[in-house]
């Protein structure tokens, strides 16, 4: 057992702390929000992750999970600091190390004794120096910085800390490594390795692993958009290719593009870090700018289809970048949004758990509904935009009565060709032929 401060109460600091808190260890979770704080104190939940809820009420109730606004209280009572902040993308890409650093001189004036200092943060190659620097402005005692990257897929991020492929441990002190060696032992009894690595090497493996998944992501976004133009079926050429060992099944079902608070933001991240050492990250900066074209595949399929939008109305399944999550950042649908408005457009939106996220931002510009079907009354086609379980086996006579005429454009390939043809819509998918009515 340990004790543990978690520093930042986001998605990432939120699960770790409630995690760590449910295999025996003492956990306390520091925000400087006193609301979010009160909530939390009270078992609310500020995000939504599947299965999160049960393990958090647990853990405060049995003692283990404990929240507070002072630093100095949490770091008093830890062995073991989790750096959990965020690192917010600046208008070059790079990441904004302010909170990181901020907290790292906050933690030099307070440490009393030894302490393991952790990066959970995705943050650029080099920063755990940066962390060791702002923490000896005023430390008086001996600690460690360690690197300690996330692997967590939102939606899946219970099972994925506590089940993990690999941990990556950046560090060079022995001291350290055999602490956090015990610390993360239960979560890898099935023998999924424990990986030590210098600092520096942890920090870009996180990076170079979001970036390759981005890649691939990409790639078969773009075999999918030349299948429309030869008339080959994606789906064949994603299952061919995905049979072999070399590639693999996962990350290749073709859309709209990624989005979401990992992608995006590291990919342009690592572009950033090269170019002040006037390294060019080609491959990846192709793979951002096919990514921003995605995103608007679906317009480029309602303009080609309709010519003039000025005044049709679009239903939207789906705002979360994935399903299983509430998170908007950087989804697709938000760009499909402003498109549509901007082209005189209106908008009828549902989403499982979204839909709060983007009423902030929208307001009164589009239309949200409480149910799935409400949003198709009197549409002229529906959009599906996240693939929710919900939208997977609608029903469909419900959807032809309800919309003007039966079309759907959609971002995800939800549908079988045939099952839809038989059903007499005009469909459009991704890398598929269009079903015509």
């Amino acid at each position: 057992m340990k004790n543990i401060a978690v520093v930042g109460t986001g998605y990432v600091g939120l699960v770790t702390g409630t995690c760590f808190a449910e295999t025996g260890n003492n956990v306390i979770c520091v925000d400087i929000d006193e609301n979010k704080v009160e909530k939390m104190k009270s078992g609310i939940v500020p995000i939504y992750e599947p299965g999160l809820d049960t393990l958090f009420d647990r853990n405060i109730k049995e003692g283990r999970l404990s929240f507070t606004t002072s630093l100095k209280d949490a770091v008093d009572k830890a062995d073991i600091i989790f750096l959990a902040l965020p690192t917010p993308p600046g208008a070059d890409g790079s990441a904004d190390l302010s909170f990181v650093l901020g907290v790292g001189e906050e933690l030099g004036k307070i440490i009393s004794d030894y302490k393991i200092i952790i990066d959970k943060s995705t943050v650029p190659v080099g920063t755990a120096e940066k962390v060791h620097a702002a923490v000896s402005k005023n430390a008086k005692v001996d600690f460690d910085i360690v690197s300690n990257p996330e692997f967590l897929r939102e939606g899946f991020a219970i099972d994925d800390f506590m089940k993990p492929d690999r941990v990556v441990i950046g560090t060079e002190s022995e001291k350290a490594k055999k602490i956090l060696n015990k610390l993360y032992r239960p979560f890898v009894r099935q023998g999924n390795p424990i990986l030590f690595m210098d600092e520096k090497s942890a920090e870009l493996t996180k990076y170079a692993a979001n970036s390759f998944l981005a890649t691939k992501i990409t790639f078969m976004n773009e075999i999918a958009n030349f299948c429309e133009l030869v008339g080959a079926n994606v789906d064949d050429v994603r299952i061919g290719i995905g049979s072999d060992e070399r590639i693999g099944k996962r990350f290749l079902f073709p859309g709209i593009g990624f989005g979401g608070s990992c992608f995006p933001k590291d990919v342009q991240a690592l572009v950033k870090s090269g170019k002040e050492l006037d390294f060019n990250f080609e491959i990846i900066n192709a793979v951002l700018r096919v990514n921003d074209v995605q995103k608007l595949k679906l317009i480029d399929k309602l303009i080609n289809h309709y010519g003039e939008l000025k005044g049709l109305t679009f239903a939207m399944w789906g705002l979360a970048f994935k399903p299983d999550t509430d998170d908007i950042r950087e989804a697709p649908a938000l760009y499909i949004i402003d498109k549509l408005i901007s082209l005189g457009a209106k908008v009828i939106a549902y989403d499982p758990e979204a839909m709060q996220n983007v009423r902030t931002i929208y307001k009164d510009k589009i239309t949200f509904t409480d149910n799935q079907y409400e949003a198709i009354s009197n549409a002229d086609a529906l959009l599906i935009v996240t693939e929710w379980a919900t939208f997977r086996a609608p029903d469909f006579n419900k959807i032809k009565h309800k919309l003007k005429s039966p079309k759907i454009f959609d971002g995800r390939n939800l549908y079988n060709l045939e099952d839809m043809e038989g059903k007499g819509f005009y469909y459009e998918s991704i890398g598929r032929k269009t079903v015509l009515k």
